[in-house]
């Protein structure tokens, strides 16, 4: 089994939108990577609501999380210090409580890379000092 994959709300949204720009690749991307994939609630959240108006986006979405394909084993409770950290530290960029989670996650699943469109996660630091794999457009 490859290292875990780390998912956020862009490329979930891209996946589920057909019409998103990012679509084809982040399909692509997903087919070569091993399921389940995990992330946070607070990704789901933002996901339901820019896949609101998406064509059969909510219902692809919760239909990934009964087929257990996303799962969402990060508790926010259990981290909440260091959520708050990491929120403090970056608060400059801002951090948003969605990437906080996942920042905090890939610390919990050390060889865990994290599958975003959003160039912060460049910024970001986990455990401190070590950049976080990820899995990020070229261009």
């Amino acid at each position: 089994m490859g290292s875990p994959v780390v998912l956020d709300t862009g490329p979930l949204v891209a996946f589920l939108n057909q019409e998103d720009a990012l679509h084809a690749w982040t399909a692509e991307q997903l087919r070569s990577l091993q399921p389940p994939f995990l992330t946070c609630e607070a990704v789901i959240s933002e996901s339901y609501y820019l896949l609101s108006r998406a064509r059969q986006g909510v219902p692809a979405l919760m239909n990934l999380l009964q087929e257990d394909l996303i799962q969402t084993p990060f508790v926010l409770r259990d981290q909440l210090e260091a959520v708050a950290a990491l929120m403090a530290k970056y608060h400059d960029v801002p951090m948003s409580l969605a990437d906080a989670c996942l920042v905090r996650m890939s610390e919990l699943h050390d060889r865990a890379r994290v599958f975003t469109l959003d160039a912060d996660f460049k910024l970001y630091r986990r455990h401190s000092r070590q950049t976080i794999p990820l899995i990020f457009p070229r261009a």
